[in-house]
């Protein structure tokens, strides 16, 4: 064997120490443990005879190559060969190359200019060799190779007479498990490399035999790109001329015991096919960006829109095609903001093998999906909402990963991003896999990619899919079948640390992010800094506050004064958490029925229950989270294989609660007492909490410069004419909002625009005002400014 650099022989490599096994399993017995390629079988070496050449005056020794052991040769033509760079390529005087369809071969070396074309020596099987290279032209890599076979002629530049893309301190990172900027690295990478266009690949297989880029560049032959495995870190890579964006690709791996696997997806793959086929696709990232600038902190008002880009909106007209990046960049983001949202979240948009999964089985982490654009059609959808005043968060799935062959499971025949044990490493909800967060490299390919949506795309946030699977070991698991932490308790520890060093350096390098969890238990201090003990989320979802309330509204208002806790519970742990309150994509699918479906009478009824229930939402400290179609009483359950019902707004009580959803949004931005101190125990006060029998309740909700607003719920079908509510101060109170006013499609009763509040005490406040409170309805009374005010 030839050692690249000096030209001189050396022995065949030693057996590289075994890996430490982090399985928790013992290995096979046929299993290799070394994390190094498998050295292929070869003849002992033999000394050749030294060659002389005239260097001026004087004579040069130079040494030879040792011929290719038969083992070895017949490694190449079977494409087992785990380290090809050895053998391929110049080597001092000597030139190999191999291709499996080549008839014969020359090596071109004037490069793409003028020079000579050598006919090279066959050695079978589509192996040739220049013995020596001629003394007075230089090869090193300025030479080309040229090929006939089959009828045809091919010319390529030799991949195996380049050094190493990947430099030094980019092995210590990746080995050490801190690359923050993993993808820079790993993937594919169109560049120029010592002077060719091309692409460099990289891809972490540590328990591979061998792995070889296959695409349609070379027919899918993995005996044509064996790559270069790089020491310790378990990456191997190649650079391979020529190959530009668009190309389709994926990695064949031989795993311990040179066991055949399914070809595999780039795992920091760009780019990907359009399902179903499952190829990575050579894509440019776009420019790495800021994230929008947005002030994320608790005090700005946050009213998110959920999206699922592929059953938004879809052109019914061109066989019902899903919109484009582009074409959501203009009418998705205008309607967002027109509605007056202040962030879009998007249901996962990281590439995704099966529709019906709504993106939350990702294969792809570091793909925008294909389904509707590339990635810089995506950055420009981003760029467009920010642009807008729209903030974008992403919905990302670090919880679990699906069993397709070509994705991440068993990658290199080992489980390597996902815990050995299925007690530990299979979701029995969603038939997934769960990634090992105690395995340093794993931890570092999700934080990077979390890293990397927020700095290459700029994206605003993340939320964090299924946080609670994350926490507990036990999680859906009946007794016995799971296994215990360290201390025999049922934390995932390794999740938990993981969570909390995600979010350290998310708002240590951008700080504007927000990070915001789906996390339905009571996990103490979710949305706590981490060095105060905290997960270091910046919110959490309000799951238990949207099941009680839920539940209360779709029970017959009859029953109602029986379940009257169902809505004051939630103020009692309010402020514990910074909590979003959800309506998700959850809430409307696997049979739970629509939203307006949800609620309870005949048709005027239910439209004025979601109005009620929605008014209740706003008026509530929390943050606010709506999914597409709830804004229009969308009637039917939601399909992701289908458009929403646009239709329906023809019909004036649907358009009326698009209406209301509207000014919401519009009255929650503008009043500095309904989202400055959202998340705070300040901000809020019980004006009736305790009016049970007739199904109403009040409170007051406030800012640190004295604006007031009364939020005043009357939850059953029977108007309260002359209730008098006690308010903290006497005067003016505007009317602001009216959840039964006729242009929202009710009734029309209320208050004429405003009421005076005099100085009769009531419900221990020294100031009332006697109100009409409309039948199911919410009103928000705005105190006018101190200066109007009265006694």
């Amino acid at each position: 064997m030839s050692d690249v650099r000096s030209g001189k022989t050396k022995r065949p490599a030693k057996k590289a120490p075994a890996a430490q096994d982090t399985s928790g399993q013992p290995p096979a017995a046929d299993t290799p443990k070394s994390s190094a390629p498998a050295p292929v079988a070869k003849a002992a070496p033999r000394k050749a005879p030294a060659r002389k050449r005239k260097t001026g005056t004087q004579d040069a020794d130079l040494p030879s190559h040792s011929p290719l052991s038969d083992a070895e040769a017949c490694a190449l033509r079977e494409g087992r060969h785990g380290a090809p760079f050895d053998v391929l390529g110049l080597h001092g005087r000597v030139l190999r190359a191999f291709d499996p369809g080549a008839e014969r071969m020359w090596c071109l070396t004037g490069g793409k200019g003028p020079g000579a074309a050598i006919e090279m020596v066959p050695s079978g099987g589509g192996l040739f060799v220049l013995d020596p290279v001629p003394e007075d032209v230089t090869l090193a890599r300025q030479y080309r190779l040229r090929a006939e076979g089959y009828g045809g002629r091919w010319e390529w530049a030799d991949p195996y007479g380049l050094p190493p893309v990947l430099g030094a301190l980019d092995e210590h990172l990746i080995s050490e498990g801190r690359h923050l900027r993993l993808w820079e690295k790993l993937g594919a990478h169109p560049c120029t490399h010592e002077g060719l266009t091309g692409t460099a690949f990289a891809v972490w297989a540590p328990n591979a035999r061998r792995v070889s880029v296959v695409g349609d560049f070379n027919q899918w032959d993995a005996r044509r790109h064996p790559m270069r495995a790089r020491g310790s870190t378990g990456v191997w890579e190649i650079f391979l001329p020529d190959i530009h964006e668009g190309a389709t690709y994926k990695y064949d791996i031989l795993g311990p015991g040179e066991v055949r696997l399914p070809q595999k997806a780039d795992p920091v793959g760009f780019g990907a096919e359009h399902a179903p086929a499952t190829a990575s696709v050579v894509r440019r990232l776009p420019q790495a960006r800021k994230a929008g600038n947005r002030a994320q902190d608790v005090t700005q008002p946050v009213s998110i829109y959920e999206v699922h880009l592929g059953s938004w909106r879809r052109k019914v007209e061109e066989d019902d095609r899903r919109l484009s990046y582009d074409e959501l960049a203009q009418e998705l983001v205008g309607y967002a903001r027109d509605m007056g949202f202040t962030h879009l979240e998007l249901l996962p948009v990281s590439e995704f093998p099966f529709d019906g999964s709504w993106g939350y089985q990702p294969v792809g982490l570091y793909a925008p999906t294909v389904r509707h654009g590339t990635p810089e059609a995506f950055a420009a959808f981003v760029r467009a909402a920010q642009e807008a005043g729209l903030g974008v968060i992403l919905d990302w799935v670090p919880g679990h990963f699906p069993t397709d062959p070509h994705g991440l499971g068993w990658f290199d025949g080992t489980a390597l991003y996902q815990y050995a044990d299925p007690r530990e490493g299979f979701h029995r909800d969603w038939n997934t896999l769960i990634y090992d967060y105690d395995r340093r490299e794993v931890r570092n390919f999700l934080m990077a990619n979390a890293l990397y949506w927020l700095h290459v795309y700029g994206v605003d946030g993340l939320r964090v899919d299924a946080v609670a699977s994350m926490l507990y070991r036990d999680y859906s698991r009946p007794a016995g079948e799971w296994v215990p932490n360290k201390d025999g308790g049922r934390e995932n520890y390794e999740a938990i640390s993981f969570l909390q060093e995600m979010n350290r350096e998310v708002y240590a390098q951008v700080p504007d992010a927000m990070t915001v969890a789906e996390e339905s238990t009571s996990f103490p201090g979710v949305s706590r800094p981490v060095h105060e003990g905290g997960l270091g989320f910046g919110y959490k979802w309000n799951m238990g506050w949207m099941n009680d309330t839920l539940d209360y509204f779709h029970r017959d208002p009859v029953h109602r004064q029986h379940h009257h806790g169902q809505l004051t519970f939630g103020l009692v742990y309010a402020f514990s958490e910074n909590f979003v309150l959800p309506i998700s994509h959850d809430e409307v699918v696997h049979g739970k029925g629509s939203m307006i479906d949800k609620m309870p009478g005949d048709g005027w009824k239910k439209f004025a229950n979601l109005r009620a229930y929605y008014g209740f939402m706003w008026g509530h400290p929390g943050k606010k989270l709506l999914f597409m179609g709830c804004e229009f009483a969308q009637g039917r359950e939601w399909n992701h294989d289908r458009s929403l019902d646009w239709h329906l707004l023809d019909h004036p009580l649907h358009a009326g609660m698009q209406s209301l959803v509207r000014d919401l949004n519009r009255i929650y931005r503008e009043t500095p007492a309904l989202h400055r101190d959202d998340l705070g125990a300040d901000g809020f006060e019980w004006l009736v909490s305790d009016d049970a029998q007739q199904s109403v309740l009040a409170f007051l909700r406030k800012d640190d410069a004295g604006g007031l607003v009364a939020v005043i719920c009357n939850l059953t079908p029977v108007e309260r004419c002359g209730y008098r509510l006690g308010l903290p101060v006497a005067g003016r109170w505007r009317e602001i909002l009216n959840t039964d006013a006729a242009c929202y499609g009710g009734s029309g009763g209320g208050n004429m625009g405003e009421v005076i509040a005099g100085p009769e005490a009531s419900h221990g406040r020294p100031a009332s005002a006697c109100l009409t409170l409309p039948p199911l309805s919410v009103l928000f009374l705005k105190a006018a400014p101190q200066p109007e005010l009265s006694a």
